[in-house]
């Protein structure tokens, strides 16, 4: 059975409790960070910062501001552009919908990277692989909930089967609506393919940072169709040139030393 997470945008506090339990029960280390201007912290993504709040500020007219809040990270979309690119085989879906790295796998060229229409993969430069949400794999497995959504003190996350909630993110929708919310709306249902992370916006995508219409990049699809069938010797091809420039690189640093 499919599973996804329902993110109600209106019942975010941005707290943060979500952030810091991804971080504990990953085992992921605490990294430097800069005020960039946002309340955003870290800003970026990395191998070290899986999700994290977004916080966007803005300009209701008359002199009113409104923050939004939202939680972002992998989207694990149905059409997912970093399993297109990923010559390795590294990045898979699981029985449950899932989008996962394995790092075993993964030879560090870092095309998911760029592949990814949301922007929000990770790539750990000390380890010289991808890094991401993995949605709590194991946990939602073993019969449990996603750390951050166990963390949520406002049960602004859920999970469960991805039927139950779209269905539910529409019904809040409807009732945001009915509270004087015109602009409600749900977000993640066609957006490629379909996502895992089904969110209840109050406003348009655009204002939370999101995409209003994501698309999988056109040299993904071309990659997939031409040179997938080559991966093999395009894999071979790719880890020489990486473990060249790696020895070159440490080459480098021994004679600057």
């Amino acid at each position: 059975m499919t599973k996804a997470m329902l993110i109600d945008t209106s019942l975010c506090m941005a707290c943060r409790g979500c952030q810091a339990a991804c971080k504990q029960w990953n085992q992921l280390p605490a990294e430097a960070t800069t005020f960039e201007g946002t309340y955003e912290n870290p800003p970026h993504f990395s191998g070290r910062t899986w999700m994290k709040i977004a916080f966007k500020e803005h300009d209701n007219g008359n002199g009113q501001f409104q923050w939004l809040f939202s939680r972002q990270g992998c989207m694990h979309c149905n059409d997912a552009g970093c399993m297109l690119v990923c010559p390795s085989g590294a990045i898979e879906r699981t029985e449950m919908g899932s989008v996962k790295v394995d790092e075993n796998k993964c030879i560090g060229c870092n095309y998911c990277v760029k592949a990814c229409p949301f922007n929000v993969m990770g790539f750990d430069r000390d380890l010289g692989v991808a890094s991401k949400c993995t949605f709590c794999f194991e946990r939602v497995a073993g019969g449990y909930k996603p750390a951050c959504v166990s963390a949520c003190a406002t049960n602004a996350l859920k999970s469960g089967d991805r039927e139950d909630m779209v269905e539910e993110a529409e019904e809040r929708v409807l009732e945001l609506r009915a509270n004087g919310n015109p602009k409600a709306n749900v977000y993640g249902l066609d957006e490629v393919g379909g996502t895992g992370m089904i969110y209840v916006l109050q406003d348009s995508p655009e204002k939370y940072g999101l995409p209003e219409d994501p698309e999988v990049p056109v040299t993904a699809r071309f990659w997939n169709s031409i040179f997938r069938p080559l991966r093999v010797l395009v894999v071979l091809g790719l880890a020489f040139g990486l473990w060249s420039n790696h020895s070159r690189s440490k080459k480098l640093q021994k004679k600057n030393d």
